[in-house]
């Protein structure tokens, strides 16, 4: 096999894998012997058709396609071992030589790793995220497991109210005919939810358990069914069953309920108080963090080629194809419960991979800048969090990961101390000061543009 590498515009490469005529050869023969127990020529018995015979009667290209198809992917994975150049994202394969006698060409379109200058990363400012808490937010905390604790009350002397849970029949009309999928029964809606159609909850206020009520609505102009959108409908509903949500007091017989830590309402409010805080210091951190990278990002330059992305893009999907396999749903099933397509998919991912790739390609920098390695102890420690995690022991785990996977942990580890480190080194400022500052500065470059 050789390979030639031809450099491209935009961090691209071509890629020209030549193999030899014999190797060629054998994997014609390969696919004669696979395919020729399927061919039927007069005279002869499935399986016993001589090669020759069966290239005159369809021409000599027949075994082809089958013949690259066995040979690309070990000639592509030697021309990669063999390339000084990084390779990122999946080729893009085209024949460009194939016939019985001569060398098998082929090219491969890649994109090449690109290069990253970096701008500031040591003392990036990003804005102080405040972390204390209110007594209001405690409140609306308390709230939210109140509500979590509601009991709901059978309610028989008066009319539906706002907040109601209610048991419903009804059926739709429009222009006095019935419509598909506008009936219901024994339908649980909670009043002011928002789960029907603008109009319809609130139109049911007022009305009583057994009596039909007339609801009039309009169904929006966006709505999903087409044959109704922007029509006037017309839904009798009779009203089953009517419940309020009555909510636990705030008192210490509550707080036994949902506390292990307190016993009055006065320690539930410090217990409260504390996990907030807790919750603000880890989104305050995760969202430093994504702050400073994102500012060494903007501070930096890479050409960072469309088909690098694509890859990323892929690599998302499936990995979201994954997850929900695990949930017990194919794509395909996702696909049409959601009415979504690969295509849409993938370019609801590009954002997200496109930030992954320069995240990843700027730490990359700061690791080289900054002469970050990971020690052995570092490594060991994450070989023995990654058997902890899969229930197997650091021997098998490095024996699954091979030379490559060692490599890719020992590499993720210094990204992880890169992005340490540049968060270390950030300074925090305060919102306002920013703005003045980025102020100042747009004021500057504007006086230097005039003069």
């Amino acid at each position: 096999m050789s390979l030639q590498v031809e450099k491209l515009e935009n961090n691209m490469a071509k890629l020209t894998i030549e193999v030899p005529a014999e190797e060629l050869e054998k994997a014609i023969e390969k696919a004669y012997q696979k395919n020729k127990g399927r061919i039927s020529v007069p005279g002869f018995r499935k399986g016993k058709v001589p090669r020759k015979m069966i290239e005159q009667m369809y021409g000599k290209e027949v075994f082809y396609e089958d013949a690259a198809n066995d040979l690309i992917p070990d000639a592509y994975e030697k021309a990669l071992d063999e390339c000084e150049e990084e390779i990122v994202s999946n080729p893009k394969i085209t024949v460009t030589q194939i016939e019985a006698g001569r060398p098998f060409v082929f090219t491969a379109e890649v994109a090449l790793k690109p290069e990253v200058t970096l701008g500031k990363y040591k003392g990036v400012k990003v804005d102080r995220i405040d972390v204390s808490v209110s007594d209001e937010e405690i409140d609306e905390e308390i709230g939210r497991e109140r509500e979590k604790n509601a009991r709901n009350i059978d309610i028989t002397d008066r009319a539906v109210e706002d907040g109601d849970v209610t048991v419903i029949d009804f059926e739709g009309f429009v222009d006095g005919e019935a419509f598909e999928g506008g009936k219901g029964e024994d339908y649980p809606l909670t009043i002011g939810s928002g789960a029907f159609i603008p109009g319809f909850e609130e139109a049911l206020i007022g009305a009583e358990i057994g009596k039909e009520t007339e609801v009039n609505v309009t169904f929006p102009e966006d709505y999903q069914a087409a044959e109704l959108a922007g029509r006037a409908a017309v839904f009798k509903c009779t009203v089953k069953k009517i419940q309020e949500k009555q909510l636990p007091e705030l008192d210490e017989d509550f707080v036994e309920e949902v506390s292990e830590e307190s016993d009055t309402v006065e320690e539930y409010r410090e217990e409260i108080r504390k996990k907030l805080a807790d919750r603000k210091e880890a989104d305050a951190k995760s969202a430093k963090e994504d702050a400073v990278v994102d500012a060494v990002i903007a501070d930096a330059s890479m050409d960072i080629p469309d088909a690098m992305i694509e890859t990323q893009q892929r690599q998302m999907v499936q990995e979201f194809a994954q997850r929900m396999q695990a949930q017990g749903i194919s794509m395909d099933q996702y696909m049409q419960f959601t009415g979504t397509t690969t295509e849409a998919l993938m370019e609801q991912a590009k954002p997200q991979a496109l930030k992954r790739i320069q995240s990843r390609l700027v730490m990359e920098a700061v690791v080289a800048a900054e002469k970050i390695e990971a020690s052995e102890e570092e490594f060991e420690e994450e070989v023995k969090t990654m058997g902890e995690v899969y229930q197997m022991e650091a021997d098998k785990v490095r024996e699954l990961l091979g030379e490559s996977g060692m490599k890719q942990v020992r590499e993720d580890i210094c990204i992880k101390k890169a992005v340490q480190f540049v968060v270390e080194n950030a300074k925090e400022v305060k919102p306002s000061s920013r703005k003045s500052a980025k102020k100042a500065k747009d004021a500057e470059e504007d006086a230097a543009e005039q003069a």
